[in-house]
């Protein structure tokens, strides 16, 4: 049998050392640091760090050839203990960046990430972060989701973050926030604001009116302390689908309102709202509409019968001052 040429030899072995190699140098670095961090095993250097539990080369991404790291994923590990460390700073290429279910996962948000110019995606939820949620976030102008849920983050909003211009939510809920809603929030894209979720925290005061000029498509501020008026977040006109202002202590007339016709979550539970039910609710569109709750306010007169009233029971209408109809007692 004839010997193979050395250089035969060379391209029929180069796809495994071109995989082999598919990791740039500079990531590899900041994931092996990572890895000393965290202690992580998983991580073996003899092979392609692109191939890494939870880290992705996505050679899409403009300006990477598919060694590049774009996305960093820690996900459900409550073995790791300690910060986020600053090395993930040094992934320039990184558009996705996830830490979920860390519930060991201390400290704050490192300012090392203001380095990531491409990062649209910060998931950092469920974890035992704390802090202050930092201002230079608004600095990574790539940003198009932030989630902190589920986390121990305190003090106020920076309203620094109405300053990202592609934003599409924001999701502080289940945190210790406190102060007032960033009047400067209504300074997002009035057509496309972020869909906005900020329930279950220390939120105080009266919302400020400006919130009243971006259409939300969703809106979730239950479970604060907030007063006074909130009606001017409806509107007919208006395409926003999800309002939940429940268990809060917002005191307006709802008889006042007109309501989104995309409208598919209303709650109002648990307020000082007055003022009756306007029959306008009927005319929302009724194929998808599984949340409408009004109880525990002080709304009085008839319930107005039509389609979307009369899919809920009891328990939407009941703790009102004089409420009455159906599905309660006749007026």
């Amino acid at each position: 049998m004839a010997s193979m040429h050395p250089s035969f030899l060379i391209l029929l072995f180069l796809p495994l050392l071109i995989t082999a190699d598919k990791c740039n140098k500079d990531d590899k670095r900041a994931l092996n640091s990572i890895k000393t961090t965290y202690n992580f095993t998983g991580w073996n250097s003899a092979t392609a760090c692109c191939d890494w539990a939870g880290v992705e080369c996505d050679p899409t991404v403009p300006g990477s050839d598919g060694s590049r790291v774009t996305g960093l994923f820690v996900i459900d590990d409550s073995t790791i203990t300690g910060s986020i460390p600053s090395a993930v700073g040094d992934l320039p290429f990184l558009t996705s960046l996830r830490f979920h279910k860390l519930p060991n996962l201390t400290g704050n948000i490192p300012s090392s990430i203001t380095r990531l110019t491409r990062l649209s995606i910060l998931l950092l939820s469920w974890n035992s972060l704390s802090g202050p949620i930092p201002s230079f976030l608004s600095q990574i102008r790539s940003l198009t989701d932030i989630d902190l849920s589920f986390n121990q983050f305190s003090g106020s909003i920076p309203p620094e973050l109405a300053k990202l211009p592609s934003i599409q939510q924001i999701d502080f809920s289940r945190n210790r926030l406190t102060g007032s809603i960033p009047a400067e929030f209504g300074n997002f894209n009035k057509s496309s604001p972020p869909d906005l979720i900020l329930n279950h925290n220390n939120f105080s005061g009266d919302l400020p009116v400006s919130l009243g000029v971006p259409v939300w498509g969703k809106i979730d501020l239950s479970r604060n302390n907030l007063t006074g008026d909130a009606s001017f977040l409806f509107g007919a006109g208006k395409s926003t689908r999800y309002i939940d202002l429940s268990r809060n202590e917002f005191a307006f007339d709802l008889s006042r309102v007109t309501f989104p016709v995309n409208l598919t979550v209303l709650d109002l539970n648990h307020n000082k709202i007055i003022g009756s039910i306007p029959a306008q609710i009927n005319q929302v569109d009724p194929t998808y509409f599984p949340v409408f709750n009004v109880s525990y306010n002080r709304l009085c007169g008839e319930i107005p019968a039509g389609p979307i009233t009369a899919m809920f029971g009891v328990d939407s209408y009941f703790h009102n001052k004089c409420l009455c109809g159906s599905p309660l007692p006749p007026c």
